[in-house]
């Protein structure tokens, strides 16, 4: 295998792993608030990385000043990115958050070529766009309507799919001076201090702290917080800040909506939903647009590899 397909496999696995947590953290809001959700899985993702370091098992290299400058990656992922998320998911339906959140990729084309100087022929452009046509035809079709009524949400919505835009150049930018691992390192301590905290001040103010304990009760969440914790939450933070130091943010972004038709394919295979038409014709569209994005062009994208701050595979 060479370094280039393994660059593109690691992205597919990304985009799977994404597409099955929709599915295991339905689960885990069954039994547990949004906020306490992401308490439990930033904790879980923390402290599996924070124990090594803290051994000496693995060395970070990071001192202070370091890791002060990754704060504004930290902050905009996942804090804002799930946090804007839960807020729009409150007021919307779920098929409206699906619409909004395929617009990351274009947001991401746009500040790519705006930061990072990345240049992309128009069949990748065209390609970004068919890919979230995929997504919004799918979901379009299913049902969704989109009213005046939620204005709110879908700012909140749009919003967090900016952030996911801004980190995909963030970490694509970073990745010249930081490894995986270290970025890695630092979206799981401000997703734990954020989200922690913020379940903490909640359960304080309330007065009552058997709501933060009782999911434990329940084996689905435990399993399925765990899968979140671990698989979706560490794992790909990890293989998206890797695979953004080997292509182009613009290019890692269209496996967002990958993602979105492997949680479809999930919900038809492990939930016996019925997969229609528009579904297929979607899927076609996404792979179509997943494939274009990432075709070879004829002149090498090394001009642009050093103000994005990576390699290119």
């Amino acid at each position: 295998m060479t370094r280039k397909t393994s660059v593109y496999f690691l992205a597919i696995l990304y985009a799977v792993l994404i597409g099955f947590s929709f599915l295991f953290t339905k689960l885990t809001l069954e039994v547990a608030s949004p906020i306490d959700t992401m308490a439990y899985r930033f904790t879980i993702s923390f402290g599996l990385l924070a124990i090594p370091v803290a051994a000496g098992w693995i060395k970070l290299g990071l001192n202070g000043r370091r890791l002060w400058r990754l704060l504004p990656v930290g902050l905009v992922y996942p804090a804002l990115f799930f946090g804007l998320q839960a807020g729009g998911l409150a007021i919307t339906a779920s098929s409206e958050a699906g619409i909004f959140q395929a617009t990351a990729p274009i947001f991401t084309l746009i500040l790519a070529a705006l930061f990072l100087k990345e240049c992309t022929t128009w069949l990748q452009r065209l390609s970004v766009v068919c890919s979230v046509g995929g997504v919004v035809f799918m979901i379009a079709m299913a049902g969704a309507n989109i009213s005046a009524a939620h204005v709110q949400g879908i700012v909140l919505l749009l919003a967090s799919a900016l952030m996911l835009a801004i980190y995909s150049v963030l970490a694509r930018s970073l990745s010249r001076s930081y490894t995986p691992l270290q970025l890695t390192f630092a979206m799981m301590l401000f997703g734990f201090i954020s989200f922690a905290g913020l379940s903490i001040v909640q359960h304080a103010v309330r007065g009552g702290w058997s709501g933060l304990t009782e999911p434990l009760s329940h084996p689905s969440f435990v399993w399925s917080i765990l899968y979140i914790g671990i698989l979706s939450s560490l794992v790909t933070a990890l293989l998206s800040n890797y695979v953004l130091s080997k292509i182009k943010a613009s290019q890692m972004s269209v496996f967002v909506n990958l993602g979105t038709l492997v949680a479809i394919l999930g919900g038809a295979v492990f939930l016996k939903e019925k997969l229609a038409y528009y579904h297929w014709i979607g899927a076609a569209m996404i792979i179509a647009g997943v494939l274009g994005a990432n075709i070879r062009t004829r002149k090498p994208s090394s001009k642009a590899a050093p103000a994005a701050g990576g390699q290119t595979a």
